[in-house]
């Protein structure tokens, strides 16, 4: 299996600096959340970047479309959230080059009735990986389809929240739900967090979209991602859509995304 690094992405700078930390997330199911973590995740590291993906959903659907098998996925993102494993013991190696993923389980799905009693709850991944990815350029974290306990510390581990959005009417409604969630963990929890979005278009999106950049500006990026059969196939294989099909319209929009979150990151990190 090899992938062509991309010609649109920066090269991985050799300067040591800390790691980006990056939640996906949105409470709305189907929006492309997890296919965009795996493929910005392929596209990132195609660059020359060492990336981590942390599989946060109990569906472990990020886990499969990275090729982990579940009988491979000895130990997980629960282990780690609990503190049973070590973040290096709990990465593992996925087909693309330097690329890593904490596998999902589904002993996720009960986590907010069993971390509920626990003290500062809302730290407990916070605590299992910032000092511990020093080796890696970016970490992305796949966050459930809900703004459960899960997900807050998602966001109080990031540094950036980055939120796909389809342009539909009802996407506008559990956006504005998110905003709120957001802007209390800004407060209350983890004041450097930063938010940005894409959207994924289609006919029918003008207007949501133009809607959406009016009132978020410069949050919400260039890049957007289309409907493509591609995107949709590629999981079924155990692939990002980057290897399953690099020259496809939702390849190249990936690449487009990477390169600009790369850009942003720049500026910020200088």
């Amino acid at each position: 299996m090899s992938i062509a690094t991309a010609e649109a992405l920066p090269r991985a700078n050799v300067a040591a600096r800390r790691a980006r930390i990056i939640a996906v997330a949105n409470q709305k199911g189907g929006v492309g959340k997890t296919t965009t973590a795996i493929n910005l995740a392929t596209a990132l590291a195609a660059a020359g970047h060492r990336i981590l993906v942390i599989d946060l959903d109990a569906q472990g659907n990020a886990s499969t479309g990275l090729g982990i098998e579940h009988r491979t996925r000895a130990v997980t993102s629960y282990e780690l959230i609990i503190g049973e494993a070590a973040l290096e013991d709990a990465a593992i190696a996925t087909e693309v080059p330097r690329l890593l993923i904490v596998p999902g389980s589904q002993d996720l799905a009960g986590a907010d009735l069993e971390f509920i009693a626990r003290e500062r709850r809302e730290f407990l991944l916070s605590r299992a990986i910032r000092s511990r990815v020093g080796d890696c350029d970016v970490v992305l974290i796949d966050c459930p389809p809900s703004l459960n306990l899960l997900t807050i510390n998602a966001l109080v581990a990031a540094d950036l929240v980055l939120v796909p959005l389809q342009c539909e009417y009802y996407a506008l409604e559990g956006l504005s739900q998110l905003m709120r969630t957001i802007e209390r963990v800004q407060r209350a929890l983890n004041p450097r967090l930063e938010l940005t979005m894409y959207d994924q278009r289609n006919n029918l999106c003008d207007l949501v979209a133009a809607d959406v950049r009016a009132h978020l500006g410069a949050k919400v990026f260039d890049t957007m991602i289309p409907r493509n059969v591609r995107i949709a196939e590629a999981p079924s294989h155990g692939k990002p859509v980057l290897i399953y099909d690099h020259g496809c319209a939702g390849s190249q929009a990936y690449i487009r995304l990477a390169a600009e979150i790369l850009r942003r990151a720049e500026l910020r990190l200088g």
